[in-house]
C-alpha cells in the first residue's frame, strides 16, 4: 500500500491569521490540491495528520473543523481528489497528551488503522514537529517550503531540528513531480 500523511496548515492550505477558524479561512496552496489529486491518480491513500488546539483551547468547536474539512473535500473532488481520512489531536499544547505533534501518537495511528510498513508511507509537512513525529516508523520524510517554510530553500541544507534523512521540495507539487519520475519498483 501506498499511504502519503499530509500535515494540512502550510502544507496544503495558507496558514492564515494565527490559525484556521472557520471555513472561511481556509484557503488551499496553490496547486496543493492538483496535486493531492495527482497522487491518488497514482495509486497513493492521502490522510491528514493535523493538531488543533484550538479545539481545546475552546477557540472553535468540532462542527466548525467538519465544516472547514467538508470544504476542503469539496475543492479535492472537484479535482478529482480525496483525502481518505482525516487524524487530528484535538489537545491544548498544555494537556501533555501522545497526540499531539511532534509526538507519535497520530502517525502511530495511521500506520495502525492502514497496516502500512514504514517504507509505504511518505510523509509530507513544512514544519519539524510534523516530521519528528514521523520519524520513528521508518517513512520518508518530506519538507515542503510553504508554509511554515516558506523561507527555506528547498537546495540548501535544512536548518537544525529536521530530521535526519528528511528530503526537501519548493511545493507538494514539486514533490509530486519527483515521485512521477521515480522508477517503478520491480
Amino acid at each position: 500500500m501506498k499511504l502519503a500523511i499530509l500535515d494540512r496548515d502550510g502544507t496544503l492550505n495558507a496558514l492564515g491569521d494565527g490559525f484556521i477558524a472557520s471555513a472561511a479561512d481556509w484557503t488551499p496552496l496553490p496547486g496543493a490540491l492538483e496535486a493531492v489529486a495527482r497522487l491518488n491518480h497514482g495509486g497513493w491513500h492521502v490522510v491528514l495528520a493535523t493538531n488543533q488546539p484550538g479545539l481545546g483551547r475552546g477557540l472553535f468547536d468540532a462542527q466548525t473543523l467538519v465544516a472547514i474539512h467538508a470544504k476542503m473535500h469539496r475543492q479535492l473532488a472537484a479535482l478529482g481528489g480525496r483525502i481518505d481520512a482525516v487524524f487530528y489531536c484535538p489537545h491544548a499544547e498544555t494537556e501533555g497528551c501522545n497526540c499531539r505533534k511532534p509526538a507519535p501518537g497520530l502517525m502511530e495511528q495511521i500506520r495502525e488503522r492502514y497496516g502500512a510498513d514504514g517504507d509505504e508511507i511518505l510523509v509530507v509537512g513544512s514544519c519539524p514537529a510534523h516530521l519528528q513525529a514521523a520519524s520513528e516508523l521508518g517513512a520518508q520524510l518530506h519538507m515542503v517550503c510553504t508554509g511554515r517554510s516558506a523561507h527555506l530553500d528547498p537546495l540548501q541544507p535544512l536548518p537544525p531540528g529536521w530530521p535526519p534523512g528528511t528530503r526537501a521540495h519548493a511545493s507538494l507539487g514539486d514533490l509530486v513531480d519527483s515521485i512521477a519520475t521515480q522508477p517503478a519498483p520491480p
